[in-house]
């Protein structure tokens, strides 16, 4: 039985994992915390193909030099000499055009439409967890803030998604804890959420069950090809040597670190998101979205969660509370029935952001060493098809057509 050590145990990780381990292969997953330690257990957990788009679009032009002198703004990014991140910006901001958003948007369209089966398949494969129906409230405080979500929908639907959606009377009637300030909301259908931290727990149980080992005290300082007629192995900071037959590198926001030598030269910058939970007067039952104040709500073990922000930071980066202060100012305005002085949860993960918007998921320049990672935003929804189709090529060598445009060695 061929050997594999995935390191990374973040819903990409651990879905690559489980879905080899449905061809056979002998699992064994690295990480230097734990389970869902990166950005997977914070965010909104979201499972929203219909939103799963480009992150640059030519609106950035128009709120990201102004989004800069704002420190409410939920665009963030320290004003201090980084090289690396200012040709990171650069090449994000030469994205934000139209063709170039119809492009990256034509390219994760065939990988969007089978994300919600990939979760069915975990869930029937005996993954002891499951995804929630929508709807999801799209809420505004006026019309006119409507015009980019609007655009970002029928861009979707033009790509060949489904996206059924009707304005809502009351926006109120769903969506209990938003105010009277807003005005005009909309029911998206055809989308879903998970509680991202019981669902990961799930998942890392399913793969132990069916004899993977988890580790989670290891520090990968670095991963060596094959020597001759050698296998590939990982050396762990503290110098011990793990040999396998293949090896999957999937560390999000730290992936260039270890993959840089193997030829995936696209930068990965860290898009830190933060988020918090709060208690509500009515219970939360649905996700809301507040599109012109970046704001992704869900709820999650009887509270509700808060999250935003795009923080163009290190990743490793310690938490900064105005960031926190920014979404509560936001949220204040906006919301009622919410107590957000009485904050629990408070975090920051860093979501691996490439410039051209798309994940870099396949074989490296070293026989049997991959990557799959740069989701950006969504690699808690895309992650199990990526899982699926990377666990295909490695068994069979075929590249499946909704990871083609997502070659590493682009």
């Amino acid at each position: 039985m061929s050997r594999v050590i995935v390191i990374g145990a973040g819903m990409v990780g651990l879905s690559t994992a489980w879905h080899l381990q449905e061809r056979g292969f002998d699992v064994e997953v690295f990480d230097r915390e734990g389970v869902a330690a990166g950005s997977s257990w914070g965010n909104a957990g979201w499972l929203a193909p219909a939103k799963t788009i480009p992150l640059s679009d030519p609106s950035l032009w128009r709120y990201g030099p102004t989004a800069l002198l704002d420190p409410d703004a939920a665009l963030s990014m320290p004003i201090r000499f980084d090289p690396k991140l200012w040709m990171f910006l650069a090449r994000f901001m030469a994205q934000a055009t139209q063709r170039a958003w119809d492009d990256t948007m034509a390219n994760l369209t065939p990988i969007d439409k089978v994300a919600l089966e990939a979760f069915d398949e975990l869930e029937l494969g005996g993954v002891d967890a499951v995804t929630h129906q929508g709807p999801f409230v799209i809420g505004f405080e006026e019309e006119s803030q409507s015009a980019g979500f609007l655009r970002e929908i029928e861009g979707a639907i033009r790509h060949g998604q489904e996206a059924p959606m009707e304005r809502l009377a009351d926006p109120q009637e769903l969506a209990p804890m938003l105010s009277d300030k807003v005005k005009v909301a909309y029911r998206l259908e055809g989308q879903r959420f998970i509680e991202p931290g019981p669902y990961m727990e799930a998942l890392a149980q399913a793969v132990e069950k069916r004899g993977g080992h988890i580790r989670t005290d290891a520090d990968v300082a670095h991963v060596a090809r094959a020597d001759g007629p050698g296998r590939p192995a990982v050396i762990l900071a503290s110098g011990e040597r793990i040999e396998a037959d293949k090896i999957v590198i999937a560390t999000g926001a730290w992936m260039s670190r270890l993959a840089r030598e193997f030829g995936v030269r696209t930068l990965v910058q860290a898009g830190r998101g933060y988020s918090f939970t709060v208690a509500t007067q009515e219970p939360a039952e649905h996700s809301v979205y507040l599109p012109y104040h970046r704001m992704a709500c869900t709820p999650y073990q009887g509270r509700f969660r808060i999250a935003g922000t795009m923080e163009f930071r290190r990743p490793d980066e310690p938490l900064y509370p105005r960031r926190i202060e920014a979404i509560v100012n936001k949220a204040r305005d906006i919301m009622q029935g919410v107590d957000l002085d009485d904050r629990q949860d408070e975090w920051v993960g860093s979501r691996p952001v490439t410039p051209d918007g798309m994940p870099l998921v396949g074989q490296t320049n070293a026989e049997n060493i991959y990557v799959a990672g740069g989701h950006g935003m969504w690699g808690v929804v895309l992650g199990p098809a990526t899982g699926r189709y990377l666990a295909q090529l490695m068994d069979t060598g075929e590249v499946h057509p909704a990871i083609a445009p997502f070659d590493p060695l682009r």
